[in-house]
């Protein structure tokens, strides 16, 4: 570990392609916390299977290109279908559990992720696959940093999805009821909104948010039925330390750690990479029941 320390310090352009690629990691950490944080801002539902819509889309962008689609083309396909999946696990699962204790949706959603597991397991196989894009690869600062393009393609993509959603929750007539149940669902109903239409959508969208995501996970590195985990994690933790319906900051906060991540890879080893994302959740969530309870007594 003091290596690789001293080898950053010596090499400050090592550090620079770490947090460049770091940046572009997150991005797509930060295309998965917009759909957690629409789906606990408006239903109060923490999705433990969160992970798990991200690699269903990577395989559906798997399945999509074995038929001859472009990869590329792969990202609205497995946005659209898991589109299709959210909104039938909703009408299956999640409307059930709505309104209730927050403990009972992370059971149920536990549950749901487990199941999701062992059905991609049967259905796509445990093999760790990926898809190549034929893209190539970025070389800055006379090939000191190295950026492959499919990583600034996901970069991108992540910044259009924000910018859309904001567009989408500010203008469109659904996205303005998604605001509104958000805001007080009881109202919302009085006024004549279709709050179970409202939620269904909502959590259709996430799962379609996720597709995105999984289909850039699947072109940039590798899936498996098992790989959701981390992803649950990292958005979990997005969502956290940006707060709910703020689409700037869920954005900041994704490339954060994305930079953080991959130089805490270096620092500490590639084994230690996902701990870390473990031992910073537990840190921020210590961190911030604290600053609560501080407030807390200042209003006592």
């Amino acid at each position: 570990m003091l290596d690789n320390l001293q080898l950053l310090f010596s090499y400050p352009v090592l550090g620079a392609d770490l947090i460049a690629n770091g940046l572009m990691i997150g991005s797509i950490f930060a295309l998965a916390a917009f759909g957690m944080a629409l789906v606990w801002g408006v239903l109060g539902i923490i999705n433990i299977a969160q992970g798990e819509f991200v690699m269903l889309g990577g395989f559906v962008a798997l399945t999509a290109a074995e038929f001859g689609v472009p990869p590329l083309a792969t990202i609205p396909i497995a946005a659209a279908g898991l589109f299709v999946i959210g909104w039938g696990l909703y009408r299956l699962v999640i409307f059930r559990i709505v309104d209730r204790d927050l403990f009972v949706s992370l059971l149920a959603t536990f549950g749901l992720s487990i199941v999701l597991q062992q059905l991609s397991n049967e259905v796509f196989g445990a093999d760790v696959q990926t898809l190549e894009t034929g893209l190539g690869t970025l070389y800055l600062l006379d090939g000191q940093i190295v950026l492959p393009e499919i990583k600034l393609v996901a970069f991108g993509t992540a910044l259009i999805v924000g910018l859309l959603l904001w567009a989408f929750l500010k203008r469109a007539r659904l996205g303005q009821a998604i605001r509104a149940t958000a805001q007080n669902a009881r109202a919302a109903r009085i006024l004549g909104i279709d709050t179970d239409r409202v939620y269904a959508a909502t959590f259709a969208l996430n799962a379609a948010l996720c597709g995105a995501a999984g289909s850039l996970v699947v072109m940039a590195w590798t899936i498996h039925p098992y790989i959701g985990l981390p992803y649950t994690v990292r958005s979990f933790l997005v969502v956290v330390v940006a707060g709910l319906g703020n689409i700037i900051a869920v954005i900041a906060a994704g490339l954060g750690l994305g930079a953080l991540e991959n130089l805490a890879g270096f620092i500490l080893g590639t084994e230690y990479q996902i701990a870390f994302v473990f031992v910073a959740m537990v840190v921020i969530l210590v961190v911030r029941n604290w600053v609560l309870r501080r407030k807390r007594e200042y209003l006592k």
